[in-house]
């Protein structure tokens, strides 16, 4: 079931609205962000995914860094995660598992967490991620819904994770080629949030599985704004476009596109495989971050100063109803 299914469900439900409770399922946001006191507020979000590679150590590291990244994308700091283990005990070696607990680990450790135990059920297929609890300033928390017109709009990873761990399972590209990028995949969007903590960021999510057109058109949605995204401004990993050029494509792609369908248009001279770099779902993708067209490359320049090379002004937000216009020109 996909989040936007699930989302759509809760909807449905006769909630109260809860005071202390500064952010909900409403704008389908990273995390619920609750009020505990006028100076704190609990960050909590869980994820979990199935294996994008076959390394465990790297299956590890990578789904940390997926769920970790959703207290970033609310402008917190995680304080707390706890496991989500499936795997199935009776088909996979146990020490599979170790490798991919020890390789989370690492991960919590760097984001400066701590880690609290965890669950585990037996299933038929391994999957693993986290329950993460964060904290951030109840006057401090960022959300996807508040870009303004004359924002800019920076990602500081690039796109194609999806197309590319799908092509290396059926053998259609090398190891070597995803094993360069894990890095990437697996870093922390912790410094890219510290950085653009000094600027003063209007609206920020990361992008995940709905793919940049579709967390662009949530923060769209949320924002009552436009947003025109520069396909040649957008970074990819290396290979993703001919992945997609040889007629190779994900189970999300179809689905994310659907979920754009009617407000999301292309520039003429778009290729339909250059269009679908734009709904392939990321895994432990970068942050979508808003703010002062003014100030995005000072902030750009800030990030790649820190480390950050992939970060690159990919757009900006309009007045209109909400939509997304791809054009073919920087």
């Amino acid at each position: 079931m996909s989040p936007a299914v699930l989302s759509g469900m809760l909807r449905t439900l006769k909630t109260e609205r809860c005071s202390n409770l500064l952010v909900g399922f409403e704008t389908m946001d990273d995390a619920g962000v609750y009020r505990v006191s006028p100076d704190l507020a609990i960050i909590s979000t869980c994820d979990f995914i199935t294996p994008p590679v076959d390394n465990p150590a790297w299956f590890g590291r990578i789904a940390a860094a997926n769920a970790l990244s959703d207290v970033y994308a609310m402008g917190g700091c995680p304080i707390l995660a706890l496991n989500l283990v499936m795997f199935p005990t009776k088909k996979l070696d146990k020490q599979i598992l170790k490798a991919i607990l020890e390789g989370s680990y690492e991960k919590i450790i760097e984001a400066g967490a701590a880690l609290g135990g965890g669950h585990s059920v037996d299933d038929l297929e391994p999957k693993y991620g986290l329950a993460v609890t964060g904290v951030v300033h109840p006057d401090k928390v960022l959300t996807n819904s508040g870009a303004k017109p004359g924002d800019g709009l920076i990602l500081t990873k690039p796109l194609g994770t999806g197309v590319l761990f799908n092509a290396n399972r059926v053998g259609k590209i090398s190891w070597s080629v995803i094993e360069s990028m894990l890095p990437i995949v697996a870093g922390l969007n912790k410094r890219a949030l510290e950085i653009a903590s000094n600027f003063t960021v209007h609206a920020l999510t990361d992008v995940t599985g709905f793919g940049l057109a579709g967390h662009a058109l949530e923060m769209a949605k949320a924002s009552g704004v436009r947003i025109t995204l520069s396909l040649p401004r957008v970074l990819v990993y290396e290979g993703a476009y001919e992945m997609y050029q040889k007629g190779l494509t994900t189970g999300s792609n179809k689905p994310n596109r659907s979920i754009c369908k009617g407000l999301i248009k292309f520039d003429k001279g778009i290729k339909s495989t250059q269009q679908e770099i734009l709904f392939d779902p990321q895994t432990s993708g970068g942050l979508l971050i808003a703010l002062p067209i003014e100030k995005a490359s000072a902030l750009v320049q800030a990030l790649r100063e820190a480390g950050i090379a992939w970060a690159s002004v990919i757009g900006e937000v309009e007045k209109g109803k909400p939509f997304i216009f791809v054009k073919s020109m920087l």
